[in-house]
């Protein structure tokens, strides 16, 4: 019967632990410190307000003309109800988040990728070189990087066939996107319930408007524009807010749900037993041109994949890991 091996997340000393822990300045998956500012998002939303806005510069009630408390609330109100009322709170909350993040930079996703290739491969030398204790006594000195790296070397070292790593790692991705998709379709709700309450909004100010249609007919005109701006509202925020940021946090999915496949691919290749440079050549693939690892066949010589930045060498464990695991892997 396999032996079951959990990974856990503290050290003989009791201090959290992660894969990169002998060097505090490499960041990690965990890292949940924010990314700096953007310029594109920042340049499009300040491009898109400047269009809004550019109308009434000239007008003689300024920028006041486009504003309504109670068209604000109607809108923004009768969409934040209603999408607690369709989803459950913290689902909600993770959405409300993805519209300030989406004016940040987004992680570097294919740098998590050619480390987690790296991360793989040397873990195939260590299993080559002394089998699944070697490995074992090194994830002890060193840790993981993530719960979906735990699960799959938990079925590495519990020595699962192959089809079976592949079938439940492939089933902990499909749960894992499906979940974060969720706040996906919170902010897509939101998307088309905001013009639609934006709706509401003008019908309710028109309502008022006839009411006081027979004191004062001089008001007609202001009221008028008051609806109105519940209208503008909910367009606004549902084409400049909402729908952008369901892209951006979209494309974040996408990206984690790529490295779940490199990941899965690579860890039914250390449950099959494939020497490391088979490894290398299969994941290859998941990486872009100029990020791959590899032996040329047609130059008889090995290529060096290409970090262009400084940051990129730091996240693979810079040039000096990239050569040894490069030796290691055509020794193997």
């Amino acid at each position: 019967m396999a032996r079951r091996l959990l990974l856990h997340s503290r050290t003989a000393g009791g201090e959290p632990f992660n894969s990169h822990s002998k060097d505090p300045d490499m960041p990690t998956l965990s890292d949940e410190s924010p990314q700096p500012y953007s310029r594109g998002p920042l340049a499009g939303a300040a491009f898109g307000v400047a269009i809004m806005l550019s109308p009434v510069v000239f007008s003689a009630h300024g920028f006041l003309v486009l504003f309504s408390l109670a068209g604000l609330v109607i809108v923004l109100g009768g969409v934040i109800a209603t999408v607690f009322m369709s989803f459950q709170g913290n689902d909600v909350h993770k959405a409300l988040l993805a519209i300030p993040a989406m004016l940040r930079q987004p992680r570097v996703m294919h740098l998590d990728l050619t480390r987690d290739m790296h991360d793989i491969i040397r873990w195939v030398r260590l299993i080559n070189s002394g089998g699944l204790s070697s490995l074992r006594a090194s994830l002890d000195d060193d840790g993981t990087q993530g719960p979906f790296v735990n699960y799959g070397l938990n079925m590495v070292l519990s020595e699962y066939r192959p089809d079976d790593v592949r079938a439940m790692m492939e089933t902990a991705a499909e749960a894992s996107y499906d979940h974060d998709c969720i706040p996906v379709d919170v902010l897509r709700a939101m998307t088309s319930h905001a013009p639609a309450f934006g709706m509401v909004g003008t019908l309710v100010g028109m309502i008022a408007m006839l009411c006081d249609l027979n004191d004062s007919i001089a008001s007609t005109g202001s009221t008028l524009a008051v609806a109105f701006l519940s209208t503008l509202y909910g367009v606004v925020s549902a084409r400049m807010i909402y729908m952008p940021a369901a892209a951006r946090l979209q494309q974040e999915i996408d990206g984690r749900q790529s490295r779940h496949t490199l990941i899965t691919e690579g860890m039914v290749m250390l449950a099959r037993g494939e020497t490391a440079s088979h490894i290398q050549d299969r994941l290859n693939g998941f990486l872009r041109p100029e990020q791959r690892d590899y032996f040329d066949a047609i130059d008889g010589s090995a290529a060096i994949s290409f970090m262009p930045t400084k940051a990129a060498i730091n996240q693979t464990g810079g040039p000096k890991f990239r050569q040894s695991a490069l030796l290691g892997a055509f020794g193997s």
